[in-house]
């Protein structure tokens, strides 16, 4: 499995906004700046985010963006899966976007996929943001505490 660059940017603006102690609204500037994401690029990708519900924004000053769920509430496979599609590695075992294979009933590489796939989704749907900003925490040597609510 390879994330898009579309992706990798989305991943690490979200456990940006998550790692901020301040409520309320972010500006999107500062989070493609600190995370070196074009800016207009960023743009395009929270708004997808806006229209999956994860994220919310408010125009005019001290508006910006803002989580619209709790940083536990936000599983990496979950934005993984709005932009980049299913984390299977093979179609025939998608449970998003399966397509037959005519050697299914066949393919002994089929089971071994499954077992790809479940492997894959099940790590990604269990670490949300707030665990990602943890294990930046321990990385960076961050306070604890950083990670504030949504």
């Amino acid at each position: 499995m390879k994330l898009s660059r579309k992706c990798d940017y989305a991943l690490r603006a979200l456990v940006r906004m998550a790692m901020q102690q301040e409520p309320g609204y972010q500006n999107i500037a500062a989070i493609a700046r600190q995370e070196d994401i074009p800016a207009r690029y960023l743009e395009q990708i929270f708004l997808t985010l806006k229209n999956a519900g994860i994220l919310s924004s408010k125009a005019g000053p001290g508006g910006g963006y803002r989580l619209c769920k709790a940083a536990g509430e936000i599983s990496l496979g979950q934005v993984i899966r709005l932009i980049d599609g299913p984390v299977a590695p093979v179609r025939c075992v998608s449970r998003t976007a399966y397509e037959k294979c005519p050697h299914e009933a066949t393919c002994a590489l089929r089971p071994i996929m499954k077992d790809v796939r479940d492997a894959i989704a099940g790590i990604l749907d269990s670490i949300t943001l707030e665990d990602a900003c943890k294990r930046a925490e321990d990385i960076m040597e961050i306070p604890p505490g950083r990670v504030g609510p949504a």
